[in-house]
């Protein structure tokens, strides 16, 4: 009798590593000489649903920096870029730019569907099936399971980031 395998899509993020990425950015802004005497900084707000960045700074170029400078934290750390969700615009108030970035966590239907059409399509072999925010992928071979990991991490048309847990 053959065991199947599985493992488990989900969309998630480690909220130490965020810290410690907005904790380096923050150290970064201070000793760097373009930000002295201006109002760049960083807060993070764990507190909402999956956490909300705000960014100041006093013109477009400074919220562009320290963004990129979380960027290049956030892929040192290990953590995805798509979990910023950077489609909201900065807002200008006393002389001061604040940018809101909510993080994106979990795999709503939509986004979940998306998984379950690319694995169908591409491989035969493999049960897909949504389970709430989980996409649990089912095979008889480790190796298809293997390549259904490769495929969605290369997939790149996906705004959202994937991550593989519950391996059986």
């Amino acid at each position: 009798m053959a065991k199947d395998f599985s493992f488990d899509v989900v969309s998630e993020f480690d909220l130490s590593e965020v810290h410690n990425a907005i904790d380096q950015t923050k150290r970064e802004i201070a000793t760097r000489y373009d930000f002295k005497g201006t109002s760049a900084d960083i807060e993070f707000d764990p507190k909402t649903d999956n956490g909300l960045l705000t960014i100041t700074g006093d013109n477009q170029f400074h919220l562009d920096s320290i963004a990129d400078i979380l960027r290049k934290k956030f892929s040192t750390r290990g953590v995805s870029q798509k979990t910023l969700d950077t489609s909201k615009d900065p807002v200008t108030s006393n002389l001061k730019m604040t940018w809101q970035i909510p993080l994106k966590k979990g795999l709503d239907q939509d986004k979940a569907k998306l998984v379950t059409k690319l694995i169908r399509d591409r491989f035969p072999k493999v049960k897909s099936q949504i389970q709430g925010e989980v996409v649990r992928v089912t095979g008889a071979s480790k190796d298809d399971l293997q390549g259904v990991m490769q495929a969605l991490t290369a997939q790149e048309d996906f705004d959202f980031p994937l991550n593989f847990t519950n391996y059986r």
